[in-house]
């Protein structure tokens, strides 16, 4: 990841995050330990600048109305799927990461690069 310099992290990112991985403390795939030293990585890293911290831009609301209306009855994206490319337009990103294959469909379909 150090070889992608301009990686934003939002507060949508930052929440998003967390509850990932308290569900996965809750589901028992992680333990508070692990969960512990997960967080303290990630500390180190945005210390280090890995992160670009970015507020969400005021325009994402709008786009995601639109973005919504254009495609989420095609491809069945979420609220949080399209609001998570709106940001990733709005902050005009190069490549878009997700593990969700809404999301990248939505990503691939509004041009954006996907990884």
């Amino acid at each position: 990841m150090a070889t992608y310099p301009d990686l934003r992290f939002t507060p949508l990112h930052r929440a998003e995050w967390t509850h990932a991985i308290e569900q996965h403390v809750f589901r028992g795939f992680l333990s508070t330990d692990g969960a512990r030293k997960i967080y303290d990585h990630f500390a180190i890293d945005s210390r280090n600048n890995l992160w670009v911290e970015a507020e969400i831009p005021r325009r994402v609301f709008e786009l995601t109305v639109e973005l919504t209306r254009r495609h989420a009855a095609r491809i069945g994206t979420r609220t949080l799927d399209t609001l998570h490319v709106a940001c990733a337009l709005e902050l005009k990103a190069k490549t878009f990461w997700t593990f969700d294959e809404r999301q990248r469909k939505l990503a691939k379909a509004v041009g954006l690069k996907t990884a």
